[in-house]
């Protein structure tokens, strides 16, 4: 028996390799199928099975291509509705792989099709627990995401996830490891561990889902605090129900080198992923920067309105079939090209370039920036917890929807450590703007002598 986690930090998931006898099952792939097929032929064995644990909000799942590339049968728990073909399991059906089995285990509450799947060795004992998104390590679910109006409430799933964990979960051994879908820095929950994998002896211990709360504090608890879902997670939600064009199609439409001149042509959003020190020093007038550097797609995703819009990327050479892999990820396929030459090319051929201005916190704190407004663009809980003193609070997540109310007069821009406050800087700019981004961010900030309001003080 074989197992492998294959965590991917930019959207903070992790998909699992599973092998016995060379016969392999993928849970929760990613939308890029080649590892998959290249990992299970470095085994000698034929991908059987692809497990989803559920309808994932996050990112775009790669089982569907993966199934027509290897024959492999899509499998969901109980209740789960596709236009595509799909194993429909009954709660507590086994699936033989090899000299192991898997057992589905029903567990709604995330969202309604939801399902754990339980791993028995190659002596018949309980081994390992792939939970998705019901449980995580320090965490579970947020049960909004998978509401429909006049159906089902984000109470009424929180009750059946309690329902869920006690019945399912709890009454499993110490022993197995528990291997969720997600750790820290999702969207699709609050307290998760840094920690991929864990004893669910120890969880039973030290996860708060799964102690000593009744029904109605763990409501209370998963209900309150938490923002709105990013805006794309609908979509990703819709795109893994009814299908998605083929990665292969995305690569082929998306990786066209196009020259200055047809960049200056095409009026479309212009995506300039490359370091935020680069892009300070010189982009194309108008670009947005999200860098590759950091949670690219889900920044993206939060950001981006329109699946449908045309991008054109800046990279770094090289890294232009990354950034549309890493796009593709969370359901967006309209790359039409990307700079073939980067901001060289655009200058060589006499284009001119703009700066983003930036300012240290040390000047900013002595001299100001002559600023109308410090923007802070961090969640509303870092904000909360503190932030310069007359700082306005504008969280990137929803920073397209609240932008236009913050374009008036000279704005000073900062985050924790500044890489938000350089996404927010460049919308605001392209919007015309008059913005200066404070490097080092809030972190930098709270060492100088500026009036910082602190929730411990206030």
């Amino acid at each position: 028996m074989y197992i492998e986690q294959l965590y991917t930090g930019c959207l903070s998931e992790a998909a699992y390799c599973i092998e016995s006898e060379g016969e392999a099952i993928i849970i929760d792939p990613l939308r890029e199928t080649e590892p998959y097929i290249e990992m299970a032929k470095a085994r000698n064995a034929n991908i059987k099975y692809i497990f989803e644990t559920h309808f994932h909000a996050d990112f775009v799942s790669g089982h569907i291509d993966l199934a027509k590339k290897t024959g492999a049968s899509i499998v969901y728990g109980p209740t789960a509705k596709t236009d595509y073909e799909t194993i429909v399991a009954e709660d507590g059906q086994f699936f033989n792989l090899g000299k192991i089995k898997i057992k589905v285990l029903h567990t709604p509450g995330h969202t309604p099709e939801s399902s754990c799947y339980l791993l028995f060795d190659e002596n018949g004992k309980e081994h390992s627990i792939y939970t998705g998104d019901t449980l995580f390590i320090g965490d579970v679910g947020r049960p909004d995401l998978a509401q429909k109006s006049g159906e089902i409430t984000a109470e009424d799933l929180a009750a059946t996830l309690y329902d869920s964990l006690r019945n399912k979960i709890l009454p499993l051994p110490d022993h197995i490891t528990v291997y969720p879908g997600h750790g820290a820095g999702s969207a699709c929950g609050k307290k998760m561990s840094s920690e991929t994998a864990a004893l669910l002896g120890d969880q039973k211990q030290t996860n708060y889902a799964l102690g000593d709360i009744s029904k109605a504090e763990f409501v209370k608890e998963l209900t309150t605090g938490i923002l709105p879902p990013p805006q794309y997670f609908s979509k990703a939600a819709a795109q893994n129900k009814s299908g998605y064009k083929s990665i292969d199609e995305v690569f082929e439409s998306s990786l066209t080198a196009l020259t200055p001149e047809q960049v200056a042509s095409l009026k479309t959003l212009i995506l300039d992923t490359r370091h935020q020190n680069d892009f300070r020093v010189a982009h194309i007038k108008g670009a947005w920067f999200v860098g590759l550097d950091g949670q690219f797609a889900p920044w993206v995703g939060a950001l981006i309105e329109d699946l449908h819009e045309p991008i054109i990327i800046i990279a770094e050479d090289g890294k232009e079939r990354e950034a549309i892999m890493r796009l593709a990820r969370v359901g967006y396929d309209n790359v039409v090209g990307y700079l073939k030459g980067g901001i060289e090319a655009w200058n060589e051929v006499g284009n001119v370039t703009e700066t983003l201005s930036s300012i240290s916190p040390e000047d900013f704190a002595i001299n100001g920036a002559g600023q109308d407004a410090i923007i802070d663009v961090r969640k509303p809980s870092e904000y909360d917890d503190a932030h310069v003193d007359g700082a306005i609070n504008a969280p990137l997540d929803f920073f397209v929807a609240i932008a236009n109310d913050h374009t008036n007069g000279k704005l000073a821009v900062h985050c924790k450590s500044g890489y938000r406050s350089l996404i927010a800087a460049s919308i605001l700019k392209s919007k015309g703007a008059d913005v200066i981004d404070i490097m080092g961010g809030f972190d930098a900030l709270a060492k100088t002598n500026l009036p910082i309001v602190s929730a411990q003080i206030a």
